[in-house]
């Protein structure tokens, strides 16, 4: 049986208030109070497509061993890097071995579903077990509907053969070129055509035969599909696709359009994981993709209970939020805005590739070294391992960090240097198992931080070399979020 053997998610942790930006916006295009409504997923200055898709990757993977896949796919429209393998990063920060293949994939907003898509026929073909990641991190214009519909999120599956979430039931895809929005390579918004017009041609004529014909190819009648999930950012073509298809009303899921925002390439992926959270044995879940043609995809839900699970699902991110009203913020974290930095901001960040490829392991995967003989664990990992009885010489074994929680040792709130979300926030952290480290803190408040508090690892930009356009990666330490939602549930 090939299907989906696991599944994840990651939602930034700050929700913009759309009224904030109609409010900031009124002056100029009152029209634009019809979306002040909800809230959207707004990543921070140093989280982009390849962060948040580790994120997802690691959330997926929570209980799952990471040596049996064979590959990795990350589809996006908004990749950070054109000529460098954004997947390949991805890979280092998993920590894979280097015999993982990697791929991106992007060009439409239907990149998701195709990438699952070809995921799950790869597996079915005997390619194994493959990590397929959706993610998505747009950059609309201010002042237009897009900035109050998009949402940064993503979405990732682990797909193969075994004791599967979701049973992979049978597909189909039509390519048409309708152009409903684009972007060509240099230009810096994205450019759309006029809504109606995309929702009666496009969405109403396109999906629905689709629709039918994924169904009519898999035998399966509109009325037995439990689940749909239609990605559009406007919130009533799904039950109107629905319709058309057959499909009952009830069966149409929630396209977070009020709490979370369109979400791109990562939104139907993240549709599929929301629905296989709550998904009863023997659902039929069909999840649409729309870009330039459609993708349909159709799942059976197995029900299974020794299936892996998530470690927080798309509920767990929904939940984890902090709410955002400051618009200037907004602009500032995606370019749109550029504040005066001050003078402790004129370095000359550059990064050298040679100790970048030497240490990429330390860096993007946080893996560290413990001493075979006394079990002394640093980092980085060296060869001359150190304690207080003995001093050995190539003893070290990998040692991974990267999910192992870590409680504060010291601190500091700065406002000297610079940092694009002042207070910068750092200071040493002690790992379980032994091994210190000095960290940025990422996603806190004041609340958050105090000597003893816990804190979790996330991968995130470091900096950034704007000389050469060039991010910097590594990890942060974030509060535990997982550990003081299980106490509120406790004390509840």
């Amino acid at each position: 049986m090939v299907g989906i053997l696991s599944f994840g998610a990651y939602l930034p942790i700050s929700r913009l208030q759309k009224r904030s930006v109609v409010d900031a916006h009124s002056w100029y295009n009152p029209g634009l109070a019809a979306y002040r409504k909800g809230e959207v997923a707004m990543s921070c200055w140093d989280e982009d497509a390849i962060t948040m898709g580790v994120e997802a990757s690691r959330d997926c993977l929570a209980s799952r061993d990471r040596e049996t896949l064979g590959a990795v796919i990350l589809a996006s429209t908004t990749h950070p890097f054109i000529d460098r393998q954004n997947a390949g990063i991805v890979k280092e920060a998993l920590g894979l071995p280097d015999n993982v293949g990697a791929s991106d994939m992007g060009g439409s907003q239907r990149a998701g579903t195709t990438a699952l898509l070809q995921a799950l026929k790869a597996s079915a073909g005997g390619g194994g077990e493959i990590l397929c990641v959706a993610s998505e991190k747009r950059r609309p214009q201010p002042g237009s509907p897009l900035e109050l519909q998009n949402g940064a999120a993503s979405a990732a599956f682990v797909v193969g053969e075994g004791d599967v979430a979701a049973e992979f039931v049978g597909s189909h895809s039509v390519t048409v070129d309708f152009v409903d929005h684009y972007q060509t390579q240099g230009q810096e918004f994205e450019y759309g055509w006029e809504t109606r017009w995309i929702r009666d041609e496009g969405y109403l004529k396109i999906a629905p035969k689709a629709v039918g014909e994924a169904l009519e190819k898999a035998g399966l009648r509109p009325d037995e599909v439990g689940a749909f999930g239609f990605a559009v950012a406007m919130p009533k073509v799904a039950p109107a696709v629905a319709k058309r298809s057959g499909i009952p009303a009830e069966a149409v899921l929630d396209t977070l359009d009020g709490t979370v925002g369109h979400t791109g390439v990562a939104h139907p992926l993240l549709l599929l994981a929301q629905a296989l959270e709550k998904a009863p044995k023997d659902q039929i879940i069909v999840i649409v993709g729309f870009g330039q043609g459609c993708d349909v995809l159709i799942f059976r839900a197995t029900g299974s209970s020794t299936a892996s699970r998530p470690g927080m699902g798309v509920s767990g991110w929904l939940e984890r939020r902090r709410t955002e009203e400051n618009y200037y913020k907004y602009l500032a974290f995606n370019g749109h805005l550029q504040l005066e930095k001050g003078m402790r901001a004129e370095l000359d960040q550059k990064t050298a590739m040679t100790a970048l490829y030497r240490q990429r392991r330390g860096a993007f995967a946080l893996i560290g070294g413990k001493c075979s003989v006394t079990g002394t664990v640093q980092f980085p990992r060296t060869p001359i391992s150190v304690s207080q009885n003995a001093r050995t010489i190539n003893t070290q074994e990998d040692y991974p960090f990267a999910d192992r929680l870590a409680r504060i040792m010291t601190y500091t709130s700065d406002r000297l240097a610079y940092s694009p979300n002042p207070p910068s926030y750092y200071g040493v952290v002690e790992f379980e198992g032994g091994g210190r480290l000095n960290m940025e803190f990422a996603d806190v408040t004041p609340d958050d931080v105090a000597v003893g508090a816990h804190m979790r690892m996330m991968f995130r930009i470091r900096a950034k070399d704007e000389v050469r356009n060039f991010p910097k990666y590594f990890w942060k330490a974030v509060p535990d979020f997982i550990n003081q939602s299980e106490q509120a549930v406790a004390a509840e």
